[in-house]
């Protein structure tokens, strides 16, 4: 990738990269270079998250009680901590997709306006 495009590279606003994260462990335990990863790709490589932020998110997402953690064997046999949704992190990301998908479209409609 130019570094360019690293440029245009999309910044996550705040309180985004929690919710991408409890949506990525929505498909199973994942350790945190994987959720990473995951979010690019998804994202067709719009969003990189550092991980400055996503350890940072992960443990603030398990104090809440949202995600637990356990050690593992990564595939490259490593050990790492792999994250999983609590029934908790289930329910409040039914709670975050809504106000996102709310806040999505009142921001659409701004754009779309005549004014805009």
């Amino acid at each position: 990738m130019s570094t360019q495009e690293e440029r245009e590279r999309l910044e996550l606003l705040q309180g985004t990269l929690d919710l991408l994260i409890l949506r990525t462990l929505i498909f199973g335990a994942q350790h945190g270079q994987g959720i990473a990863r995951a979010i690019q790709q998804t994202s067709d490589d719009e969003l990189l998250v550092e991980h400055g932020a996503l350890y940072p998110a992960l443990q603030r997402l398990e104090e809440r009680g949202w995600i637990s953690a356990k050690w593992g064997i990564s595939s490259n046999n490593r050990k790492a901590r792999f994250y999983s949704l609590t029934a908790s992190g289930r329910k409040q990301l039914g709670k975050e997709t809504t106000k996102w998908k709310r806040l999505t479209a009142a921001i659409g409609r701004i754009l779309e306006s005549e004014g805009g």
